[in-house]
């Protein structure tokens, strides 16, 4: 029997985070490569430390002239994700730092496995286990912990860069203990937030003092009371932060990037792949599905599991798990899913338009718990796929 009453912690980190900053670039460089051809194979990683960033990995583009014309772009494109994030500081700046790019093609053995040739269906780019989640906690279907953790640096990166609140930098983290009764979430035990700051005769006190109107804004009233214990800059000065306090990578932050720790991961990152590679698509159609599910009214919480080897096309596995919550038996959805959605790699790029330049704006603040939108981003957070999931049980 679950647990009704308990406290569940999540944690988020800002644009500026130098994992995050990693995962911006590697982003932009393959939105650059769908823009010019929406089949593009892209894998791109990025390391960053002290004035210095690396961008390694393979494309695949049918227009080789294009491959070199782009490939050439990259350094350009590091920039302006820098630039637009913020930094300009001594130890890394974005004008100054020093840009590495060791992009190459992609391998032939990789693409014969994953395109399409003969009577052959295009195959899943590599082998793994991917998962989705909601739960009605929210009204976007998320875990309560890490959408408002999103909630609190999303804010907050705004007052920093409208000019609010100048002397905000960069880098943060935020971590919430939200506190549970009857499985629900009624407040917030801890607040623990980390921010790079201007100045370093600015104490713990001067940033809570900027940052508690926005994470007071940004909470459900009431949540905040007078037992709840805040943690604002912890160890003092800030000062330092970025690539130039702690060296980047693309793809450490698969929890921040999902459900934050309510809900599995199959372990694969997102950042810097292309829709053929399921780590990344069958993620965001797993989300889609789980979503959709809890959206029907069919359950109040929903895992789904898929699982792929890589080039073959359909997924080996379905699971559903809607812990209890269900109206519908689970073995029901799992036969229904197949119904209503070709879970194909094609399929699930065909039905969510996954072949576009969207994914820049995927990097930070988790890639679930977002609005559509117009232009075709975060398709899989739509809620379209209601009716025919009801028909198909």
């Amino acid at each position: 029997m679950s647990r009704k009453n308990y406290i569940f912690t999540s944690e988020s980190v800002s644009e500026g985070h130098p994992d995050k900053v990693c995962d911006r670039i590697s982003d932009a460089v393959l939105d650059a490569f769908l823009s010019v051809e929406p089949q593009a194979r892209v894998a791109a990683e990025t390391f960053a430390t002290t004035n210095r960033v690396v961008i390694g990995g393979e494309v695949g583009l049918a227009d080789k002239s294009a491959l070199r014309e782009y490939i050439g772009r990259i350094e350009e494109i590091a920039r302006a994700c820098i630039k637009d994030i913020g930094y300009e500081q001594e130890e890394f700046h974005h004008a100054t730092c020093e840009i590495t790019n060791l992009l190459h093609e992609q391998s032939a053995h990789i693409a014969q496995g994953v395109n399409a040739s003969g009577n052959k269906d295009e195959g899943a780019g590599d082998q793994g286990i991917m998962f989705g989640f909601a739960t009605d906690e929210t009204p976007e279907l998320m875990p309560a912990p890490i959408h408002y953790a999103h909630a609190v640096l999303r804010r907050l990166a705004e007052v920093r860069k409208d000019g609010t609140e100048p002397t905000l930098r960069p880098d943060a983290k935020s971590q919430l203990s939200v506190r549970y009764e009857e499985g629900k979430p009624v407040g917030v035990s801890s607040i623990v937030l980390s921010t790079q700051h201007a100045d370093e005769s600015q104490t713990s006190s001067d940033i809570r003092a900027i940052v508690e109107p926005y994470i007071r804004e940004v909470l459900p009233q009431g949540w905040i009371t007078e037992d709840t214990e805040w943690w604002v800059n912890p160890t003092g000065t800030f000062v330092i932060g970025g690539p130039d306090g702690d060296a980047g990578l693309t793809g450490r932050k698969i929890i921040v990037d999902t459900y934050g720790g309510a809900a599995p991961h199959g372990g694969g990152a997102f950042s810097g792949k292309d829709p053929t590679k399921v780590d990344r698509s069958a993620a965001y159609v797993a989300r889609y599905l789980a979503k959709n599910v809890v959206a029907s009214g069919m359950a109040r919480k929903c895992t789904i599991q898929l699982s792929y080897a890589i080039g073959v096309s359909k997924p080996l596995s379905i699971y559903c798990d809607t812990f209890g919550t269900g109206d519908v038996d689970d073995g029901a959805i799992e036969r229904a899913i197949p119904r209503v959605i070709d879970l194909t790699p094609r399929g699930i790029r065909e039905h969510l338009q996954l072949n576009k330049p969207i994914y820049e704006r995927t990097a930070a603040y988790g890639h679930f718990g977002r609005a559509p939108d117009a232009d075709g981003g975060f398709s899989w957070e739509k809620t379209d796929l209601v009716d025919a999931l009801k028909s198909a049980v």
